[in-house]
This record gives C-alpha cells, sequence and structure tokens, in this order.
C-alpha cells in the first residue's frame, strides 16, 4: 500500500512501473505534483487529474550516511534524495536508489517502488523513489517487490 494515499498509483501489472498523480490547469495548462484543485498560477479551481511521466532528469542530489527513517533496511548505509524534472514541467523530490557515486546532475532517472516498512495489519508499506535510468539489472533487482493495490 502507498505510504501516502492519492500521491502514486500502483499499477496491477507488477512489470509496469508507479505513476505519480499530479493535475494540469484547464485553464493555464499548468502542472502539478501533487495534486491541486486550485492553480497556484492562475488561481482558477478548474484542474484536472493528470498521471505523470516514469521518466524524468535528476536537476540536483545529495548524499545522506545514514539509514532512511522508519526503513526495514536498517542495515543499508545511506540514501540518495533529488529532484527530478519531469517532461510535463514539475520538479519533484524524491529519494534516489543508488550508492553515492551513482548520480549526475542531467541524467536519466525512472521511478520504481521501494517497500519501507510493514504496517501493523502486514501491508508492505512502499515509497516511489527514482533511480538511473541506465542502472544495472542488478540494481533493479535489489528493489523489493510490490504487489499491486
Amino acid at each position: 500500500m502507498p505510504i501516502e494515499p492519492g500521491f502514486f498509483r500502483i499499477p496491477a501489472d507488477p512489470n509496469a512501473p508507479p505513476r505519480l498523480l499530479g493535475s494540469r490547469c484547464r485553464s493555464c495548462q499548468e502542472v502539478f505534483y501533487p495534486r491541486r484543485r486550485i492553480c497556484a498560477r492562475c488561481l482558477t479551481r478548474d484542474t484536472e487529474d493528470l498521471e505523470l511521466s516514469t521518466r524524468g532528469s535528476l536537476y540536483t542530489y545529495t548524499y545522506v550516511h545514514f539509514p532512511l527513517f522508519n526503513s526495514r533496511r536498517a542495515d543499508h548505509g545511506g540514501y540518495g534524495v533529488g529532484q527530478v524534472d519531469l517532461p510535463e514541467g514539475p520538479r519533484v523530490q524524491a529519494v534516489l536508489s543508488g550508492g553515492p557515486g551513482d548520480f549526475r546532475v542531467g541524467m536519466e532517472m525512472v521511478i520504481e517502488l521501494e517497500t519501507l516498512r510493514e504496517n501493523e495489519a502486514g501491508q508492505d508499506v512502499v515509497v516511489y523513489r527514482f533511480r538511473p535510468a541506465k542502472a544495472t539489472q542488478a540494481t533493479s533487482a535489489a528493489s523489493a517487490k510490490v504487489e499491486p493495490s
């Protein structure tokens, strides 16, 4: 299950990437993530829901050298955090998958899911993250398998 409902969709096909859920203003065409009911650009109340691209370009990043808060992977020594520019316009902040030397500003990134923890009901709680698009298969295989909700 997503850590926060309404921010991303887990696809029914386990091989398909998750989709971030944004909105587009019907009046000025500005695109937002996360979704908005009122356009922050022109203040109209006429927005529509939109599934955003699964790929983007790394705008900036940093690497944090201790485990992600509340992660079941406490043995992992750190994680990247970055901002990814999506083709539709929004700049999305997200956790990055990879080591401290794996990222370069401008590189193509692709979205994936990571299991953060298990909730009281025994369900996996997942977050989205981005990884370098040219990451090795070993990196992708190390990603947690997530069942669709």
